[in-house]
Order: C-alpha cells, then structure tokens, then sequence
C-alpha cells in the first residue's frame, strides 16, 4: 500500500523528469518520444523506479543506454528540484515499459493479423 507521501514524491519526480526528456526532445535532431509513463517508490523514498515508453522502437536500447550512463546527472539534476521537500535524494532506476507494445500486439492477435489462426 503506497502513502500519501510516496505517491507525492513519485507524481513529483514523474512530472520533472517528463518535462526534462520533452526539453530534451525538442533540442534533439531526432524525433525520439520519450514519455514517463509511471514511477513507484520504494517506502523509505530510497529508490526510484521509473517507467519510460520510447518510440520510435528502433532506437530503444541507444536511448536506454544514454539515460544509464546519465544517471548521475539526472539524480543531480532530481536533487535540485526536490532539495527543499525531501531528506533523501532517490537512487534512480530506469526501467523500458512495453505495455502499449503487448497491447498492440495482443489486438493484433484478435484481429488475425498475427501468428494465431482464426478460430
């Protein structure tokens, strides 16, 4: 069961880190969609667990590799921004959310556009 301050804190690192990876976005040269699509936190508010939805799928794992090798900068960059309400800076953990993608799989499925056949 999720506190009052646990979902306070994760909707506040959520809606930080969506608007630095639209900045970033619009600075890029690519059109890379990276949305947070949720965050939880731990009940000590230690650790973050952020779910990010890249799109386009091709470039995923260079995007997911970039933000690991980042982490540092992103805590710093949490840190700034949640200085003044929390004790504790979370360590981050970033994590790649596939659920739209096994829903549009599974649609295709019933559909019969997939490897099923149609019953």
């Amino acid at each position: 069961m999720e506190s009052n301050r646990q979902r306070k804190v994760a909707q506040i690192i959520q809606e930080d880190f969506a608007e630095l990876f639209r900045k970033q976005a619009s600075e890029s040269k690519q059109s890379i969609l990276v949305s947070v699509s949720d965050v939880k936190i731990s009940a000590d508010l230690g650790i973050a667990k952020i779910y990010l939805s890249i799109f386009p799928q091709e470039f995923r794992s260079a995007v997911m590799k970039e933000i690991e090798e980042n982490k540092p900068q992103y805590r710093n960059f949490i840190g700034q921004k949640m200085a003044k309400q929390v004790r504790i800076i979370p360590q981050l953990n970033f994590y790649l959310d596939t659920a739209l993608d096994d829903v549009e799989k599974l649609e295709r499925e019933l559909r019969g556009e997939g490897d099923n056949p149609v019953l």
